[in-house]
């Protein structure tokens, strides 16, 4: 089969595991560039924390509202915060967090990336003994995975007083109730595992922008091509990966729940008395 190519998609993809591979290598060895990483968590904390917070602010109190309808006719206002704790710790506000990062640096890491590879400012690098790698891929990785977990810490504790906030204002649900509910019913491994996925989603959605970015090909427009399907598969990327961390994290039957509605009726019982 003479002339044949692999597609683009096959070859950069296992150009970007390759990537990822050296990326991993690299920090196991400690080559990290310090000033760059300093300077590209300045960059990714900043860019995405308002709409970080904005967005999850505004999530918490959808979800609120939801719950708190449905659970107010069920008799079991009392468990609304544990409900909306544990959403929030397991799924929500990591998801949220890595999707902004995904849109807001992910796509400004591969067009970034990738106008330097069709200038050919890649190649320089190379010529002045600088691995590219080093310098320009692995400050990225580190600095989106070590900055996703504070985004989602922070969009946690918004997207829950936001909930306290619309549920006292808008359904008379006391504050005490909600958090007291998400206290019993959140263990210390909720809150590691919301930062282990959060993690591991800035690394994916790092190392899927700095693959297409350093295979960029074909000038101005190869630069938007690459931008944009690096924010597509990151965010496909961030799915598949948090159906899997689920897996790991969460199987087996819970008794977060359990713990809250025991709370509940032994409340009840106590009023009765």
């Amino acid at each position: 089969m003479e002339g044949w190519e692999p597609p683009k998609f096959v070859w950069r993809t296992a150009a970007t595991l390759l990537l990822a591979g050296q990326v991993v290598s690299r920090l196991f060895a400690r080559k990290v560039h310090l000033p760059n990483l300093q300077e590209q968590i300045k960059m990714v904390g900043p860019a995405t924390l308002g709409v970080t917070l904005l967005t999850s602010s505004f999530v918490g109190m959808v979800f609120t509202i939801q719950f708190v309808r449905e659970f107010a006719r069920l008799g079991l206002t009392r468990s609304v915060g544990g409900v909306l704790a544990l959403a929030f710790s397991r799924e929500l506000t990591p998801v949220i967090s890595a999707i902004i990062l995904a849109g807001r640096c992910g796509s400004a890491i591969a067009a970034e990336l990738g106008t330097m590879a069709v200038s050919e400012q890649t190649d320089t690098l190379r010529v002045l003994r600088t691995d590219p790698v080093d310098y320009l891929v692995v400050p990225r990785v580190l600095a989106c995975a070590l900055t996703a977990p504070f985004l989602s810490l922070l969009a946690f504790t918004v997207s829950l007083a936001a909930s306290v906030l619309l549920a006292d204002v808008g359904y008379g649900v006391p504050p005490n109730v909600i958090l007291e509910s998400a206290a019993k019913a959140l263990v210390p491994w909720d809150v590691l595992g919301m930062v282990i996925k959060s993690s591991v989603f800035g690394f994916v959605v790092a190392v899927v922008a700095c693959g297409w970015g350093t295979t960029t090909l074909g000038g101005a427009k190869g630069v938007g091509e690459s931008t944009t399907a690096a924010v597509v598969i990151s965010l496909v990327c961030i799915f598949v990966a948090d159906f899997f961390l689920s897996l790991l994290f969460f199987q087996g039957t819970g008794d977060a729940l359990r713990r809250v509605v025991r709370a509940h009726v032994r409340a009840l019982r106590r009023r009765v008395r």
